[in-house]
């Protein structure tokens, strides 16, 4: 039998957003010998953080941030709510702002319309509750604006009141129909429902592209790190269409017995997987052959 072919998906790994922050990193490091901190893991992935660290770059969190001054924060692709730059400017801390442009463009949007619109909707935030970039969304309101994840969460909304819905930029474009179809039903005919489309479309397009990749191989394994929330989304995608997908973090994890039988294996990952994790697992399953 001749051996597996081997595959990288090559639109898999970091989205632009994420190239930005780590590339300002980089930057910021090489410029100056003085402290980097960053405020939270830059990406969801420990190993790229690991690799980010012993460059010189200090992961601090919210609580840390109020103990330092003077210092160097790098904020990363998630962005931040306004407490944290009031919090910086009040400590003298020079900030390099590192947020996602599609980020900072929904957090702005959020804000006109808790400034701007009258009388106030409630605010609706389709997202996962404490992921970095929704806490930074709900800052833009006062803390006011609601969370759901599912529509199952839709009993937290007031449906006789106005509404206006917003997404998490790393959502499904699925589960916001779905919820958007939902609010519609219920809301009242007294008031106005509005909904805005906010899904990165570099993320949401990679959905079918990844089903695609994944239905071609008899095998896939999908890197992530345990704390991406994109990563279990589109491991959970490979999965539906093809049931020998296997979520990994690093090389290390990849078991032999998972490609015995196979004539092609595929290798892809989240927005927050570097491409360097991908190949060293390649490499693994090229030893394991």
């Amino acid at each position: 039998m001749s051996e597996p072919i081997i595959e990288i998906d090559a639109r898999s790994g970091f989205c632009h957003g994420v190239v930005t922050a780590i590339r300002k990193a980089e930057e910021e490091l090489s410029r100056s010998r003085e402290p980097l901190y960053c405020l939270g893991d830059i990406v969801h992935n420990g190993d790229e953080v690991e690799r980010l660290e012993k460059a010189g770059l200090t992961t601090i969190n919210h609580s840390d941030l109020n103990r330092l001054y003077g210092v160097r924060v790098l904020l990363r692709a998630h962005g931040e709510p306004p407490s944290t730059y009031k919090c910086a400017s009040e400590r003298e801390i020079e900030i390099i702002d590192a947020t996602c442009p599609v980020v900072l463009q929904l957090q702005r949007r959020i804000k006109d319309t808790y400034d701007n619109t009258y009388p106030r909707p409630q605010i609706v935030i389709y997202g996962k509750s404490g992921h970095a970039e929704v806490n930074g969304l709900v800052g833009q309101t006062n803390g006011e604006a609601i969370v759901v994840e599912s529509t199952d969460q839709l009993y937290k909304l007031d449906f006789t009141r106005d509404i206006a819905l917003y997404s998490q930029t790393t959502m499904s474009l699925q589960g916001l129909d779905e919820m958007v179809r939902e609010i519609s039903n219920r809301i009242s005919p007294d008031a106005t429902f509005k909904y805005y489309d906010t899904i990165c479309r570099q993320v949401a397009n990679r959905v079918n592209h990844l089903r695609e990749f994944a239905e071609n191989h008899d095998v896939i394994l999908f890197v992530a790190g345990a704390k991406s929330s994109n990563g279990k989304v589109l491991f959970n995608e490979c999965l539906d269409v093809n049931p020998r997908s296997h979520l990994v973090s690093r090389a290390g994890d990849f078991c032999p017995n998972w490609i015995e039988g196979a004539s092609s294996i595929g290798i892809c990952g989240a927005t927050s997987t570097p491409r360097w994790l991908m190949e060293q697992l390649k490499d693994a399953v090229q030893n394991a052959i």
